[in-house]
């Protein structure tokens, strides 16, 4: 029995390992342009790695939109957008200061809910609103996030929410830097190089 129960155990870490190598080969695949290109001087180059990092969904109505923290310069104009276009009837906050620009642009407060409460990162978020989605039957839901945490916001819905919840990612140009010229300044190479390193961790750590 020892010994079966040994050998799975050693089966389901190999598993795990196999799973995240292929991960970091993605990464790779996505990365190793950034170096020839950086060497190279191409910038042609450099904006294939933000296309080939950078992952979007389709959008169209959803039961609501998202507002995760850390992003109150653009996320949540988007979230207003999408309810003035009449895609959403609510939007989905766990910062004051989110739900306070919703404000003043005018969002209705009866379209805004708070999914949760002092959430330290991306994957707390995501089970509040897994939590939140669940209390209140909901189905579909959009979240914006600027352009470089997309690929990390996503994988880590999926990796939450059920299979038939349909989860729609909103790639956001921030307004410092953009997909097309991210690289020629400060701002663009550090987001880049951050939320590289966030994806490793997460897909080792959840």
């Amino acid at each position: 029995m020892r010994r079966t129960l040994g050998r799975a155990a050693g089966q389901s870490t190999v598993a795990r390992l196999v799973e995240t190598l292929g991960r970091m080969l993605v990464v790779f695949t996505a990365v190793a342009p950034l170096v020839i290109g950086a060497w190279a001087g191409r910038e042609w180059l450099l904006r294939s790695v933000a296309d080939q990092w950078i992952v979007s969904d389709s959008l169209g109505p959803a039961d609501a939109v998202a507002v995760f923290g850390g992003g109150v310069a653009d996320r949540p104009f988007a979230a207003a957008q999408y309810y003035r276009q009449g895609w959403v009837t609510k939007i989905l906050v766990d910062e004051p200061g989110d739900k306070a620009v919703l404000l003043k642009l005018g969002t209705p407060e009866s379209a805004i809910e708070t999914f949760g409460h002092a959430l330290g990162n991306t994957h707390q978020e995501a089970l509040a609103l897994r939590a939140w989605a669940e209390r209140n039957n909901l189905h579909s839901i959009i979240v914006p996030t600027e352009i470089f945490s997309t690929r990390r916001v996503r994988w880590m819905l999926h990796r939450v929410f059920p299979p038939d919840f349909v989860i729609r990612i909103a790639a956001l140009d921030p307004s410092v830097y953009s997909r097309a010229d991210w690289w020629k300044g400060n701002n663009g190479r550090s987001a880049f190089e951050i939320e590289f390193l966030k994806y490793l961790y997460y897909i080792v750590r959840y």
